[in-house]
């Protein structure tokens, strides 16, 4: 099963800085794509149909994305574990605050069938939107991972990703405690990786079970907001 994770900031032509909280970023740092561009590269780059629409959800911030994909589970639309692709100029992987560190050592520490209650995360503030997707893997809710990113996207990406210093390698969290655990909870699984750098090189043909977009304010201009109804129109939101 395959799932769609949009973010609006990778309509954009350049990597906003991130703004105050409440504001949003100038567009003189980042203008968006033209409607015409954003429809070719959903409909050609990921195979997406107006007339095929998508269960969906537009969520605030990129971490609405983990209780979208719990509502789809728990409703039997989405079974565990599933393959995303992360459509985002970001990796959303734990670089910068708070980091990798809390989920590798404290969540690989959990039962594997414990670890989803989120709201714990939230309660110790170690969960946002710049890191959920690493608590999703620490969930072993992700079975395969591509992430397409923009030309200009930072060099975001955790070393766990990186052979190297240069290429990609299929992801397997790992820490002292989750060696530790490993009798008891199994080795964690192995994620293979793809990343694409450039939009056009992106050609996806795997449907898609559900999809996501992320406002993610912070990150992008108020003038990308219109891209949000025309996005929506491939989606049946719930």
């Amino acid at each position: 099963m395959w799932v769609l994770d949009l973010d609006l900031d990778f309509f954009l032509d350049e990597c906003c800085p991130l703004a105050g909280m409440g504001e949003r970023p100038d567009k003189r740092f980042a203008a968006p794509w033209d409607g015409a561009a954003v429809v070719s590269f959903l409909e050609n780059g990921l195979s997406l149909s107006k007339a095929h629409p998508i269960v969906g959800r537009v969520t605030e911030t990129h971490d609405g994305a983990l209780a979208f994909w719990k509502d789809c589970m728990d409703e039997g639309r989405l079974t565990r574990p599933f393959s995303v692709v992360h459509v985002d100029a970001h990796a959303d992987l734990g670089i910068g605050k708070p980091g990798p560190g809390f989920v590798l050592n404290n969540v690989l520490g959990i039962p594997p069938a414990e670890r989803d209650d989120f709201s714990r995360y939230y309660a110790q503030k170690q969960l946002d939107e710049a890191n959920y997707l690493l608590f999703a893997l620490a969930f072993r809710w992700i079975d395969a991972l591509a992430l397409v990113r923009d030309p200009f996207s930072r060099p975001d990406l955790p070393t766990f990703c990186v052979k190297n210093g240069e290429g990609y390698r299929p992801i397997r969290l790992e820490s002292f405690v989750s060696k530790l655990f490993e009798t008891r909870y199994g080795q964690e699984p192995e994620i293979p990786l793809t990343v694409y750098n450039d939009p056009s090189e992106v050609s996806i043909r795997e449907p898609f079970v559900c999809m996501n977009l992320a406002h993610s304010p912070r990150y992008a201009p108020k003038e990308a907001d219109a891209l949000i109804p025309l996005i929506s129109q491939y989606m049946t939101l719930v």
